[in-house]
């Protein structure tokens, strides 16, 4: 019993980083998703982050069936490595408590915190068990589990290509509406023509740059005031830059609209939008726009037939996808906008999900 039970072990280690290594890559963008939410890392290191820690894993789970380094290197690092992530299912607990998928299995095994937990542990066990009663070989040589951790990395960035992902630039500083509101008019303030000589005697046009700075407040407040009877005053959306979807014109930022970020394969998504294919038949229904994460693009067709009509789309890269809709989203998401203002959300298929009623008296319209 003693001479078999260390290679049963060392075949269910194999057997576990194997399986928990594959059940991450699909889909592998909810893993990448995973590790934004949680603050590790951001987008752009997503894709890098995510295909290595799988790729280790992959690479342990075979190394621990070799006896080159197995006692110096590979079980100790095996062990490290589930420590870490007992850490870091520690701290979740702490601050989130034990509920959701720790992602351990990606979405094909779901595990709470605490199961996961569990598991580490008694692996962990299991890995202090082999350190004792296993030896590296005879002459052992890096170069083998070296050479496996490198096969595992190119296996993931061919099988999994990627285009790398430039950093969001940062937002302009143009004046806004609001502090042109707040500009100070010349009952404001007293000008004193003597003060606006320098000393090369230039005169500054003090008058007549307040003039223009009022006026200027002035247009804005006719707009606000114009735009009050009919919602609220216009202001710029997250959705402000999209203003193409297939090859209609758009501006989400005017008036009331609805703007959809769906997966193309995502069985609730398409009952959202056969739901709201059912609700745009009325007049006076807002126009609606879909954003599309570029995961299996292809189905799209299929989408809008099971919807039961087609709107206007883009595809966006999943990266580019999720950042529109922010950490901790998920799909479906249906967003009401009314003059840029983001009146009411839904997301998911939980406590927030889509609702026609509330969608209506969010944009006041007819029940």
């Amino acid at each position: 019993m003693k001479k078999y039970l260390p290679w049963t072990f060392r075949i269910i280690i194999f057997i576990l980083f194997i399986v928990s290594g594959i059940t991450k890559m699909f889909p592998l963008w909810s893993f990448e998703k995973q590790l934004v939410d949680l603050g590790i890392c951001g987008w752009c290191s997503a894709h890098y982050l995510a295909r290595g820690i799988i790729a280790l894993e992959l690479a342990l789970g075979v190394a621990v069936l070799q006896p080159h380094f197995l006692k110096k290197l590979v079980i100790p690092s095996t062990i490290l490595l589930l420590v870490a992530f007992c850490i870091h299912l520690s701290i979740q607990m702490a601050l989130y408590g034990n509920s959701g998928n720790c992602g351990c299995f990606g979405q094909l095994i779901e595990m709470t915190p605490l199961e996961a937990l569990i598991k580490n542990i008694i692996t962990i066990a299991i890995l202090v068990y082999l350190w004792f009663n296993v030896q590296d070989c005879t002459v052992s040589k890096l170069v083998y589990p070296f050479l496996i951790f490198i096969a595992a990395a190119l296996l993931m960035f061919i099988a999994f290509p990627f285009c790398p992902c430039e950093k969001e630039k940062p937002a302009t500083a143009d004046i806004s509406a609001e502090e042109i509101m707040q500009i100070k008019t010349p009952e404001d303030f007293q000008v004193n023509d003597s003060t606006t000589t320098l000393k090369d005697s230039v005169k500054m046009p003090v008058r007549d740059t307040v003039k223009k700075v009022t006026s200027l407040r002035d247009t804005v407040a006719a707009k606000k005031a114009s735009a009050a009877a009919s919602g609220p005053a216009k202001t710029s959306s997250k959705f402000a830059g999209f203003n193409t979807f297939g090859n209609q014109k758009a501006d989400p930022d005017n008036g009331k609209k609805l703007i959809c970020m769906f997966a193309p394969g995502c069985d609730h998504c398409r009952a959202t939008a056969k739901s709201l294919c059912a609700l745009s038949a009325k007049a006076g229904f807002p126009e609606i726009y879909i954003l599309f994460m570029d995961e299996e693009a292809n189905l799209i067709p299929d989408f809008f037939k099971e919807a039961g009509c087609s709107y206007p789309y883009q595809v966006l890269d999943i990266p580019k996808f999720w950042q529109v809709m922010g950490s901790g989203a998920t799909t479906p998401a249906v967003y009401c906008l009314w003059n840029g203002h983001i009146v009411k959300s839904f997301e998911g298929i939980e406590k927030n999900q889509f609702d026609a009623a509330e969608m209506k008296k969010a944009l006041e319209l007819a029940p």
